[in-house]
């Protein structure tokens, strides 16, 4: 990520962005090798299904616990690398100050408060997880639930960071610091 700019190029980058852009880029690339073992789980489980005639209850949720645990540590990569969705053909019309002010309240109003949320109530469920041995309902089903139901609240660390992060950048430019002052 490092001296990445909004997809605009005007917001500056700040110590802060840097920095947690830099651990969620580590994050995302180390979690990039998810989506080669999800393919390599789901080939398997082809072959097992339909030459072998054997299926697995614990490839099947192997599977889906590989898919959103790439998905949950994803958020925060696609939010620091502004790489999320966006109704450009409403903000492109604003100027980049409009913009960056409806960013702001949207990050605080919106999405922190959602990050914590889920943080909190997720770290609960991971901990009774825990504390339940939770393993799945399904006969032969994976063990650990409380493994999978961590990266919950990680996740949503990551992209409370990301979140943190952009708003020192927002923060920056609506106080009139340019990127060469950083």
């Amino acid at each position: 990520m490092g001296s990445h700019a909004s997809s605009d190029g005007q917001l500056p980058e700040t110590a802060v962005s840097h920095a947690v852009g830099r651990l969620i880029s580590a994050v995302g690339e180390a979690a990039s090798w998810l989506w080669l073992a999800l393919v390599l789980v789901i080939m398997f489980q082809v072959v097992m299904r339909y030459a072998l005639g054997q299926g697995s209850i614990l490839l099947e949720e192997l599977q889906w616990h590989i898919y959103g645990v790439g998905f949950l540590l994803g958020l925060g990569y696609c939010a620091a690398a502004d790489r999320h969705v966006r109704i450009t053909v409403v903000s492109d019309r604003w100027s980049l100050r409009t913009r960056t002010i409806i960013e702001v309240v949207g990050i605080l109003i919106f999405l922190l408060p959602l990050c914590i949320a889920v943080v909190v109530e997720g770290g609960k469920m991971a901990i009774t997880a825990y504390q339940l041995h939770e393993t799945s309902a399904a006969p032969g089903g994976l063990p650990m639930r409380w493994l999978m139901k961590s990266f919950i609240p990680l996740g949503f660390t990551l992209l409370g960071l990301a979140a943190v992060a952009h708003l020192t950048r927002c923060a920056a430019y609506l106080s009139g610091r340019s990127a060469a002052n950083r």
